[in-house]
């Protein structure tokens, strides 16, 4: 028996139950749902419009429905098309007449509009701490390269050495980005809607503020009909969820290619990567390709959500139902991805001899411009150096001629300018701060290591209460 039987009669036809039908996908707030039904509760007794008595019979119901939710053990039936009409149903049969109450000035809008909020603010938090974690790998990795270095890379091609920690704080710096903007929606997210109804409230002296104080909300809804039909906070969080996937894409690419035989950077540990079902000499970066490849689903998660959301009138329609499966496949996606790539980074061999001798490849001439800001440092205007110094590496292309030999014979230059050429002493000289050499490094270290601690700080103070069961 439907919701609304008593004003359709007859019944849902088989395919119509069959296509609205969402359980399958919302079982996952049923905590949410049980939480937000007791804080109904608490809203109904303040109201006076249950009894504390009733209030003690209705909340003993929920206990129970959370237990056997909880245990595996609550039964499903036909008639339960989403979780919310499932805990009522329960509810009920446990609890009588007096179950009967539960849903008094509440509608399904409101209702799961502030479920969704709750499982999202609380998921949020879960790939909050992931993000952490990965930034904590990297940042441990990036202390344990000392003062090893390897290519910076433009286009892809060879354009000045870095340190090796220099590259992996640069990741673990977009990520903290990452973890602002989630903790931003979060709590832009911790607004009430419950109170809401189906669009305009209710005509019961129901409090909002008193469910809102039970859900650890900051605040309660302005306009009802926003209450019910506002999904921005799902389209900002599959947002953020994306641009995370974006890095953690090219976290992934770079892996692989610093995993390849022509790289030769990194070697990956045998628990993070797989083999083939063919090619018995093969291991291979999975791990990093499906951070890659995931990328583009998280994507179009978020446009899909955009396409759904951009047509529909105030306030409440049911195409609000395909908010959900995005919103919970592209949580679940990242988090595992997330966990993986920690583990990756934890476990990760870097080939730090292989890396200094591709930075300091002389066909590569990596150091050119440290040659050419020793001519301005002398004097020489930037362009004008630029030039002597293309011209000499065009000749030493040409040629075969060493470019440090080049520019020890060169007019103007000499020993003094070819020994910036030499292994090492290119990275050394990125003093400025916020650059990739050893002279910087401390405080950007301290710096990341600040911004890490307020990001923990900022995470502990995110409201987490889906402890129902």
């Amino acid at each position: 028996m439907t919701l609304w039987s008593a004003r359709l009669g007859g019944g849902m036809a088989d395919e119509v139950a069959a296509y609205t039908v969402s359980l399958p996908f919302d079982i996952v707030l049923w905590r949410a749902d049980v939480a937000g039904s007791r804080a109904h509760v608490a809203g109904l007794r303040h109201a006076g419009l249950v009894s504390g008595e009733e209030s003690d019979v209705l909340l003993g119901a929920l206990d129970a429905v959370g237990a056997e939710l909880a245990s595996g053990s609550f039964e499903f039936e036909a008639d339960d098309e989403d979780i919310h009409t499932a805990v009522e149903r329960r509810v009920t049969e446990l609890a009588g007449a007096t179950g009967a109450k539960l849903h008094t000035g509440r509608s399904r809008n409101d209702q799961v509009a502030t479920d969704l909020r709750l499982w999202a603010r609380d998921a949020a938090g879960s790939i909050l701490d992931a993000v952490v974690a990965l930034v904590d790998a990297l940042h441990v990795a990036a202390d344990g390269a000392g003062e090893h270095y390897l290519p910076g890379y433009t286009h892809l091609q060879r354009a000045q050495p870095v340190l090796l920690s220099h590259h992996l704080r640069a990741h673990a710096w977009s990520l903290l980005r990452d973890a602002d903007r989630f903790i931003d929606a979060v709590n832009r997210l911790n607004v009430s809607p419950l109170g809401a109804g189906a669009l305009a409230g209710s005509s019961l002296p129901l409090d909002p503020a008193v469910p809102a104080r039970e859900l650890g909300f900051t605040s309660t809804f302005e306009n009802s009909l926003d209450a019910v039909s506002d999904r921005d906070f799902v389209a900002e969080l599959l947002f953020c969820a994306s641009l995370t996937g974006v890095h953690c894409s090219r976290m992934g690419e770079e892996l692989v290619l610093w995993s390849s035989s022509e790289f030769g950077f990194c070697v990956l540990d045998d628990r993070y990567a797989t083999g083939s079902s063919m090619l018995p000499q093969k291991k291979n970066p999975d791990v990093a390709e499906l951070a890659r490849g995931k990328a583009g689903r998280l994507i179009g998660n978020l446009t899909g959500l955009l396409a759904t959301l951009k047509g529909l009138p105030l306030s409440y329609n049911r195409d609000l139902q395909e908010d959900k499966e995005p919103l919970f496949d592209s949580f679940a996606q990242l988090h595992a991805g997330l966990l993986a790539l920690r583990g990756c980074y934890r476990t990760l061999q870097f080939d730090t001899e292989r890396m200094a001798a591709a930075a300091d490849d002389p066909a590569a001439a990596a150091a050119a411009v440290d040659v050419a800001e020793w001519l301005v440092a002398r004097g020489t205007p930037f362009r004008q150096a630029h030039r002597v110094v293309a011209e000499l590496v065009a000749q030493s292309s040409a040629s075969g001629i060493d470019l440090a030999t080049l520019v020890r014979d060169a007019p103007g230059l000499g020993a003094d300018a070819a020994m910036l050429l030499s292994p090492g002493t290119a990275v050394a000289r990125r003093t400025t701060p916020g650059g990739a050499g050893p002279v910087p490094a401390p405080a950007q270290r301290e710096a990341l290591e600040a911004a890490l601690a307020s990001v923990r700080t900022r995470l502990d103070a995110l409201p987490r209460r889906l402890d129902t069961a």
